[in-house]
């Protein structure tokens, strides 16, 4: 067992999160009622670093072999508290999870009536590398607010105010468009106090009625509907976080493809059709038939009984009529037994 003055391990209440058993602040009270054990020894405090090779066991039990970080995105509804358990007995994200979801912690928070990306971790430390300001991860939120604001009043936003002693950031405020009595803005921060939009918003005396988080650094809410959770996949771990955890990156599957499926080919074709050929026994032709020919019949005769040899029909689109620049029609061709200069009439009918 390591000591405080020993640097090496990390911190007991940080392995025990790291398994998880408990949070953070929960293994420090597990271990305040005296129900860890380190290398069979019952310990009384939380300021105790323990080595890999140590067996910590909670209540008899050894903890489990810790889980390579994990994050997932959560669209939280309005309605919920961001806590494991509410004083007040109001329901809380954790009763709105999918039951299949390991045990997890929120990256910051959103209050009651705020809706949007909530990002959830299984690792106490990725939770804190996230939260720290010092990230430097922009967050955005589409805000709805009662009033019309302009450049002046949302001056000091960008500037940087204080409230009641406490400084905020400055921030980053776009007005989207003005709608009845509400205008729709867009805020980006690099900090999450406590209420921070809507204490700002009610300085410069506008009211939020609406706030909905879209991002948070590289992570966004996307197409994700209010209640549904998607895990983020390691490959985007590793590459926006640097986690290394050795495991592989999943793999994934066509979408729409069937296992032994061959591609192109229809339900219902037979072994060894071009894929795209129709399946036998749908077309009408019969066996030796030529191919159809796909190209525009030509245009049947005519069946009007003056269309004969010899006829001449009458000119399709517009003629001059009478004036001095209309043409005379010229003699028609003769048929073999007409007379010369004399156009044949119709045929009688016999």
């Amino acid at each position: 067992m390591s000591t405080e003055s020993h640097p090496a391990g990390e911190r007991i209440a940080k392995v025990i999160a790291r398994s998880g058993r408990a949070s953070r602040r929960e293994a420090e009270a597990l271990i305040a009622a005296g129900r860890v054990a380190v290398n069979g020894k019952v310990i009384e405090r939380a300021a105790l670093n323990v080595a890999p090779g140590d067996c910590i066991t909670v209540d008899g039990t050894p903890l489990a072999a810790p889980e390579p970080a994990r994050l997932w995105l959560y669209h939280k509804p309005t309605g919920l508290v961001t806590t494991t358990r509410d004083e007040q007995g109001r329901a809380t994200i954790y009763d709105a999870l999918p039951p299949e979801m390991p045990r997890v912690m929120s990256v910051g928070r959103l209050d009651l009536n705020s809706e949007g990306l909530l990002l959830l971790t299984n690792d106490g430390a990725l939770k804190r590398q996230l939260e720290l300001p010092s990230t430097g991860w922009l967050r955005k939120y589409r805000v709805r607010v009662n009033g019309r604001p302009d450049d002046a009043r949302l001056a000091p936003l960008r500037q940087g105010i204080e409230i009641e002693g406490e400084k905020f950031q400055p921030m980053s405020v776009t007005l989207d468009r003005q709608q009845g009595a509400n205008a729709w803005l867009t805020i980006g921060l690099r900090e999450g106090k406590n209420r921070e939009i809507r204490r700002a918003m009610e300085v410069v005396g506008l009211t939020v009625n609406r706030l909905i988080r879209v991002s948070y650094g590289p992570f966004q809410l996307g197409q994700l509907k209010a209640g549904q959770v998607e895990e983020v996949r390691r490959r985007v771990l590793r590459d926006q976080l640097g986690l290394n955890d050795g495991q592989p990156d999943e793999v994934e599957k066509p979408a729409g493809k069937k296992p032994g499926a061959r591609s192109g080919a229809k339900p219902g074709a037979k072994p060894g059709a071009k894929p795209g050929a129709k399946p036998a026994g749908k077309s009408g032709d019969k066996p030796g038939d030529k191919p159809r020919s796909i190209s525009r019949p030509a245009r049947a005769p005519r069946s009007d009984p003056g269309f004969a040899a010899g006829f001449t029909p009458k000119p399709r689109g517009r003629t001059a009529k009478g004036g001095a620049g209309a043409k005379p029609a010229g003699p028609a061709k003769a048929g073999p037994s007409a007379t010369p200069g004399k156009p044949r009439g119709p045929r009688p009918k016999r």
